[in-house]
C-alpha cells in the first residue's frame, strides 16, 4: 500500500493508515475519471463540429441528420479533425448533408 502511495504528500505517503485511505480514494477517482474522459472528449468533438457547421450555415443536428440519411458513418473524432485541419473536405461534407436534407424535404 505504501508503494502505491509513493509521491503522495505528508502522512499519506509514510503512514500506512493514511496511505490506505488515500490510495483507495485515488483508485476510485481514477476508475470514475476513465469514464468521464471519454465523455468530455466526445463533448469537445461535438462542439468543434458544431462551430464548423454553424460557420457554414447549418446546425450540428441538421448536419448529422443529413449525413445519416446519406449513410456516411464517420465518427465524431474524425469529423472534428477534418473540421479543424481540412476545410475543403468538411465543406464537401456540409454540402452533401445540405443536399440530402433538401432531397428529403422535397420528397416529403
Amino acid at each position: 500500500m505504501l508503494a502505491k502511495a509513493k509521491g503522495f504528500r505528508g502522512f499519506r505517503s509514510t503512514k500506512y493508515r493514511f496511505a490506505k485511505d488515500a490510495v483507495r480514494k485515488a483508485m476510485t477517482y481514477s476508475y470514475r475519471d476513465r469514464k468521464n474522459h471519454k465523455r468530455t472528449f466526445r463533448a469537445l468533438w461535438i462542439q468543434r463540429i458544431n462551430a464548423a457547421c454553424r460557420s457554414r450555415g447549418i446546425t450540428y443536428s441538421r448536419f448529422m441528420e443529413g449525413l445519416k440519411s446519406l449513410g456516411i458513418e464517420l465518427d465524431r473524432k474524425i469529423m472534428s479533425d477534418i473540421a479543424i485541419h481540412d476545410d475543403q473536405a468538411f465543406e464537401g461534407l456540409v454540402n452533401q448533408a445540405k443536399s440530402a436534407l433538401d432531397n428529403k424535404k422535397s420528397a416529403s
